[in-house]
């Protein structure tokens, strides 16, 4: 997967609450991506905006991967607790 490939999904499957590198990563109840040296880091910002499940990748596929899993895990969370 790449940028163009991850960002034509969550349109598609319109996934909310992301931060897809952008350089405010402290909101809350968001899933984070963004590049750090060589690497990717992936994230998620809890109800109080503490990181947790920080992950980091060499590989840019993997990390995208993990990034829209996440965005679609939480769809499913948000869509089950309405």
């Amino acid at each position: 997967m790449n940028l163009v490939d991850a960002k034509r999904i969550i349109e598609e499957e319109n996934l909310e609450g992301y931060c897809l590198f952008c350089n405010d990563t402290s909101s809350e109840e968001e899933v984070v991506i963004t590049k750090e040296g060589d690497g990717w880091k992936v994230f998620t910002n809890n109800e109080r905006a503490t990181k947790i499940g920080e992950k980091l990748y060499m590989d840019e596929n993997e990390a995208l991967n993990d990034f829209i899993e996440r965005l679609r895990g939480d769809k499913s969370m948000k869509k089950y607790f309405k």
